[in-house]
């Protein structure tokens, strides 16, 4: 095995299991920490035309354009106003750096692999962005399918972007 496959699987290992938890409401998600590139706070976001509704517009982040999506209007929940506690993740998806908007980061969580659970059938409808269902003590968090956040052609919008 050469060292850069050794060093993937590496880090692979240190981060399964790993999640970064947030809040939408009393809610809690949690995104693969693989997945998660920054956590930052709310920036000035500029709107773009002709964008899904859910995608609020575009950050400057160190000179890197940044598309941000609202989590609350993906998920279908009432918009609120932003307030310290908002956060923009910053995650790396088919292969494109997004922001996804959160009410508040909590934290890293590991859930081991007993306390995770694939959703329930009555989740039809948003089985897509839900990937399991995560136990820790008497809290539930959802697990997000970070693939399934945005389709190809959601994708290949924002990209002209």
């Amino acid at each position: 095995m050469d060292k850069d496959m050794f060093y993937e699987e590496m880090i692979e290992d240190t981060q399964k299991n790993r999640f970064l938890t947030f809040s939408l409401e009393k809610e809690h998600f949690g995104i693969e920490i693989l997945y998660v590139t920054e956590i930052v706070g709310i920036q000035p976001i500029t709107t773009v035309p002709e964008m899904p509704e859910f995608i609020k517009g575009i950050i400057n982040l160190r000179g890197e354009i940044i598309p941000v999506m609202d989590a609350r209007i993906r998920f279908k929940k009432p918009t609120v106003e932003y307030t310290d506690r908002t956060c923009i993740i910053v995650l790396d998806v088919k292969d494109i750096s997004v922001g996804i908007i959160v009410d508040a980061v909590n934290e890293v969580s590991n859930i081991s692999e007993e306390n995770i659970v694939p959703p329930p059938i009555i989740f039809e409808g948003s089985r897509k962005y839900i990937k399991a269902i995560g136990k820790k003590s008497d809290q539930v968090i959802l697990l997000l399918d970070c693939n399934h956040l945005l389709n190809d052609e959601e994708v290949a919008s924002i990209m002209s972007v």
